[in-house]
């Protein structure tokens, strides 16, 4: 399960970490422009609030596994991590936008979290 758990969680961090940094550092405006017409409903701070939060989520997913300390976190971060995303559908969804990338990252997400406590548990 373990294995399971570090591929999950490793493409979901480079999944999370790449679309997250892209949010920070790129103005909302490029952002929409880029082919996110969902950051026009939300405010500058709201969208790079939802960046941070991908960005700590990815860095949650992997770092408690990499140093061995507190991997309770890993799954926290994966649960987190989903809420987001259901987050996301929500949004897709009333904007008549695709919702199946957000979906796959919900459900690769919570596949992350139950294998996570699965691991601490056992």
């Amino acid at each position: 399960m373990l294995i399971a758990l570090w591929i999950i969680s490793g493409l979901l961090a480079l999944a999370f970490l790449g679309a997250g940094v892209m949010k920070l550092v790129r103005p909302r405006s490029a952002l929409i422009d880029g082919g996110m017409p969902w950051a026009a409903d939300f405010s500058p701070a709201a969208v790079k609030l939802i960046a941070a939060l991908e960005v700590v989520g990815a860095l949650g997913l992997v770092l408690p596994l990499l140093t061995s300390t507190a991997q309770v976190l890993t799954p926290i971060a994966a649960v987190g991590l989903a809420v987001l995303m259901i987050g996301a559908v929500v949004v897709h969804a009333r904007r008549h936008e695709p919702v199946v990338p957000p979906l796959v990252l919900a459900v690769l997400s919570v596949a992350a979290a139950v294998l996570g406590f699965a691991t601490v548990a056992g």
